[in-house]
């Protein structure tokens, strides 16, 4: 399975296609297993201590939308900065992720929305879940 960022054209960049598509498959699994431990931290160790975050969303759901929509070494980042905020020197408040996105070729047919993305600046936008109810 090749995904998008690896297409080959020849064979030297066949290989090194192959390199990225290891690259990019390892990244995967990687998001995979911290958005599984997300879901279980947030199943079961939030009903300790219900409430106690100082942001919306919460701590664990930002860094849930964070793994989910950006690249992995800045979802860390951003996820361990948001932490590390969380706690009595700072005042909390609403605190939405923030997002690089290119905005090209809009197709305009039927979809279901998870995120919306409002815009920021330039191309950072916030990102907003959408609640289905």
């Amino acid at each position: 399975m090749v995904c998008a960022c690896c297409k080959a054209k020849d064979f030297t960049s066949l290989l090194s296609s192959y390199s990225k598509t290891l690259f990019c498959s390892s990244f995967k699994i990687m998001r995979r297993a911290i958005l599984t431990i997300l879901h279980l931290y947030q199943k079961f160790f939030t009903l300790l201590s219900y409430g106690s975050c100082r942001y919306y969303p919460t701590c664990s759901e930002y860094a849930k939308w964070r793994f989910e929509k950006d690249n992995l070494f800045s979802a860390f980042i951003f996820s361990a900065l948001r932490v590390l905020r969380c706690n009595q020197l700072f005042a909390g408040g609403i605190d939405y992720p923030i997002i690089k996105k290119r905005i090209e070729d809009v197709v305009y047919k039927k979809i279901d929305v998870d995120y919306w993305l409002v815009p920021k600046r330039g191309n950072d936008f916030y990102l907003i879940k959408s609640f289905k109810g």
